[in-house]
């Protein structure tokens, strides 16, 4: 008995002493996802308005994108 209550005790300390997830990974998971929400917002107020929004005005935060007549043929333009 007292061989199965040295076991627990040698998990339940090896489990507190286990690494914990990297707070890296935590950061690089929410930078992600608030780019990826800037990121959609840019795009989805530079779309076609959909129904109910055509005559809202785009929010001055974000910027305008021109469309390109024909983009990625030709020389780079900058």
């Amino acid at each position: 008995m007292s061989l199965l209550m040295e076991a627990a005790t040698s998990a339940a300390n090896n489990a507190a002493n286990a690494p914990h997830f990297p707070v890296s990974a935590i950061l690089v998971y929410v930078v992600g996802f608030i780019a990826a929400v800037t990121i959609g917002s840019i795009a989805w107020y530079n779309s076609k308005r959909p129904v109910g929004w055509e005559d809202k005005e785009r929010p001055s935060v974000v910027p305008e994108v021109k469309k390109e007549e024909t983009p990625g043929i030709g020389t780079p333009q900058g």
